[in-house]
Parts: C-alpha cells; structure tokens; sequence
C-alpha cells in the first residue's frame, strides 16, 4: 500500500537580520537530509512536494536528488504564518508557540490562528493526494503545520503534546485513507 511521508526540515543556520522564511540549512540540517535520502524509508517515494520556504525547499531538493525527481511546492505547505512578529528569541517563541496551540482559533499577536493553518494544510495536502497517481508520497513541510495535519487526520484536538520533539522529524500515514499509522519520529 503507497504511503504518505509527512517530513520536516532539519536544523537550519537561525539569522534574526533575515526573514525566518528564507533561513537555509545548517550543515547538521544538510546531514540529517542526505542520510534520510538514503535511506530504504523513502525507496518508494515517486513524488516530492515541498514548502516554498528555503529550509523546506533545501531539504526536498536533497530528498528528491538520489530519485531524480524534480520536487513541487504549494505555498500552502508553509509554516503558520508569524510575520506579524518576526523572530522570537528562544524562550519567548516556545512561549509563543504554546499560545498558538493552546487557543487555536485566536491570533498570537497577529499570527496566523491555528485553525486557519490546520484548514489551509489540509487542503493542500488533499488537492497533492488527490493528483498523486502511484508510489509513496513525500510532503516536506514544517513542525507546527505537520502537527495540525496529524491532528486532523487523527481526529484529534489541537494540542501542542503532539507536536514535533525537534527539527527533523516525520510521519507517515497510509496514501489512501490517510490516517497516520506513528506520530513524529527522528529522521532514520
């Protein structure tokens, strides 16, 4: 049965003077990525579909490479939209973030609300499944957004206990009724 690989980037070089939109991989993030490329996780992938954001586009390109496949992306696969704030400094995103969860149809300081986020994921993850034609599926994306996702298909509520432990991370769920057989686990 194909299956639908949900990954998130890996670590990235984190630069407070540029948007966190177009932050790259760090060289420990690149490292994750290409030993996840080799992996025998993705040896049935025959479609990668990506993020527009660089970390996330970086990581698909290093997926895709050892496959030669060319990798979309869809706008809407992008991280819950944070601009309104910018970068946080650690303590204060992770405060942040437990905003996001905890209350997921108010704005944390102008964010975009997490049922928006959860409702703008899953459609674009549906309109991808429903254009996939055969093999697995890879969709590289981001923590806050893949955990929303996984809530959804899991049926379950908005809650941050569920989301990634760290960069780097995936899910995986059967392509066809697309329920996740695992939660979040380190790349291989």
């Amino acid at each position: 049965m194909a299956r639908l690989i949900v990954a998130t980037h890996p670590e990235v070089v984190v630069d407070p003077a540029i948007p966190v939109t177009d932050w790259r991989l760090s060289d420990a993030g690149r490292a994750r990525a290409e030993a996840l490329a080799r992996s025998d996780l993705l040896r049935s992938v025959g479609a990668i579909w990506s993020s527009t954001e660089r970390k996330a586009r970086e990581t698909a390109a290093i997926l895709a490479a050892p496959r030669g496949l060319a990798v979309q992306t869809d706008a809407r696969l992008g991280e819950n939209d944070r601009s309104a704030t910018g970068y946080l400094p650690p303590s204060r995103f992770e405060a942040a973030a437990d905003a996001f969860f905890a209350k997921p149809e108010r704005s944390f300081r102008g964010w975009e609300t997490a049922q928006a986020a959860q409702e703008r994921i899953v459609t674009a993850v549906r309109a991808i499944v429903a254009g996939h034609a055969a093999l697995d599926l890879a969709i590289v994306t981001h923590g806050a957004v893949g955990t929303l996702l996984w809530c959804h298909l899991r049926d379950a509520r908005i809650d941050r206990a569920f989301d990634q432990p760290g960069q780097g991370h995936l899910w995986c769920a059967d392509l066809e009724g697309l329920f996740p057989d695992t939660g979040w686990r380190p790349f291989p």
